[in-house]
């Protein structure tokens, strides 16, 4: 059954209307990968050089085990982020007497088939064999090889088990990220636990204990039965359809937006359409993850040059508080593409529709705010920084991106995962970001060269308040702007 299955989907892709382009992209998408997998050979090749440098008076083999696990924390964030889960129309063949066992077995295998599985073995294999097995014996080096698959594997299907998951609530996605973020959190920034001393722990004693292999390759089999399990309890055409939606339902039910009118119920729908689709639930993921870009200013151990530069840490702050704005904002209303002429010829009011734009981005740039709150640790100033930067965000840029939202004739196909998807990306999008990022410090620089960085980051807040007080002044003039473009606007989203 698994040729037949190869067949029928290489008939569907051969027969479809899109094929000649999608080609195109995978030729290109192929030649990028493949760059990719000889930089990553490249660094495995002089892997043994690098770690001489780095420690010269250490172990190489020793430095190489404490580093193996880093390794698959980071693999386990990129594949969450952008790994594809693997594909095939099961419907069709639900009524047909196949095994769900079989269908599920050949859903597990494509999956062992991404290109993340290629990097462990480009990049620590060469090592293994020019410095492990030397050094400890071909015994050693068989454990570090299946060791390493086991991982591999660990990785391959929790990811998967995971973005399943959070198909019915996308809630899981964000946790996930959140949790993986702040275990890194927790060994460079806080030094509550240290991965270099768990790695070295199992790693390290490989080379006394060979048989200790058998653990990564237990929990990698039963990772996959944990996988297979789910699947065959949702291979089913009703959890296919309709209770499926009452599960989205459920789980973005949202009290408090009843208070907010249709305003309120414009939010609600945009939240669910968020968190149920990749590529706009991406942009939750990578709030969550900003939420720790400012260790890298606040820490002089991680970068000292920036612990005392004032400006970065504006940059900073305007990041952590509006990066949802940022990522997500920059593709209105591509969003709503597919279904954008459907809101042309509804009852909404597009004021509301504004409106309920300005209350997300508000909504989520407060929260992101809050999340930032235990930068105190680093000082009250780093707090007044993260808020300054959080008015000036709800203020100035959300009006930003919705002017340039006008001018954004670009689709997004909700159906689409969101590694390596392009599509929605235009020189609008390339565009927005000058404004965003350079604006504040027009303000901020020519006070800050004189000495008064403080002055300048209170008249950043003044400005931001000013326009959050002004608001309903600029959704008139987003609106009128809107009702001379709508119709182009409209085209674009009908071109795929």
């Amino acid at each position: 059954m698994t040729i037949t299955f190869i067949q029928h989907e290489l008939k569907s892709f051969w027969r479809s209307k899109g094929t000649g382009k999608t080609i195109a992209v995978r030729i290109v998408m192929g030649v990028l990968i493949l760059i990719m997998l000889l930089y990553v050979f490249a660094l495995g090749f002089f892997l043994d050089k690098i770690l001489e440098e780095v420690a010269p008076t250490e172990n190489l083999v020793h430095i190489f085990s404490g580093i193996i696990l880093y390794y698959y924390l980071f693999d386990l964030l990129m594949r969450f982020q952008l790994q594809e889960l693997p594909t095939l129309k099961v419907q069709p063949y639900l009524h047909l007497p196949i095994k769900k066992n079989t269908i599920i077995r050949y859903l597990s295998f494509v999956s062992l088939q991404s290109f993340f599985n290629l990097w462990p073995f480009i990049l620590f294999l060469p090592f293994i064999f020019k410095v492990v097995k030397p050094d400890s014996g071909g015994l050693v080096a068989t454990a570090f090889i299946l060791s390493i698959i086991g991982f591999m594997v660990l990785n391959n299907y929790l990811s998967l088990y995971i973005k399943r998951r959070s198909n019915l609530n996308g809630w899981i996605s964000v946790g996930f990220a959140a949790f993986l973020v702040s275990l890194l959190a927790a060994d460079y920034g806080w030094h509550i636990i240290s991965f270099k001393n768990l790695s070295f722990l199992f790693f390290g004693h490989l080379q006394t204990m060979p048989w200790l292999f058998l653990l990564p390759v237990l929990l990698a089999t039963a990772m996959y039965y944990i996988n297979f399990l789910y699947l065959k309890q949702n291979l089913y055409l009703e959890d296919l359809g309709s209770q499926k939606k009452e599960a989205y339902k459920t789980s973005t039910e949202i009290p408090v937006l009843n208070y907010f009118g249709k305003v309120g119920d414009l939010v609600g729908n945009e939240i669910k359409l968020i968190l149920r689709n990749k590529r706009s639930r991406s942009a939750l993921v990578i709030c969550v993850i900003m939420m720790f870009y400012g260790l890298m200013f606040y820490i002089p151990s991680i970068n000292p040059k920036m612990a005392n530069f004032q400006a970065g840490k504006v940059f900073c702050g305007m990041f952590m508080t509006g990066i949802f704005i940022i990522s997500y904002g920059q593709h209105m209303y591509g969003w709503q593409g597919s279904h954008f002429d459907g809101i042309l010829v509804s009852k909404v009011n597009f004021r509301d529709f504004l409106r309920a734009k300005f209350l997300l981005f508000t909504t989520i740039s407060t929260v992101a705010f809050l999340l930032t709150i235990p930068y105190v640790h680093f000082g009250w100033h780093a707090v007044f920084i993260n808020f300054v930067m959080y008015l000036w965000n709800i203020g100035v840029n959300t009006l930003v991106v919705l002017f340039f939202a006008n001018r954004n004739y670009k689709r997004i196909d909700l159906s689409k995962g969101a590694a390596f998807n392009w599509e929605g990306v235009g020189a609008t999008q390339l565009l927005i970001g000058f404004p965003l990022m350079i604006t504040p410090f027009i303000i901020y620089a020519p006070l800050s060269f004189f000495h008064h960085a403080d002055m300048a980051l209170i008249i950043i807040g003044i400005t931001g308040v000013l326009f959050v007080f002004t608001r309903s002044y600029w959704i008139k003039k987003l609106e009128a702007d809107f009702q001379e473009k709508r119709y182009t606007i409209a085209e674009g989203f009908r071109n795929k």
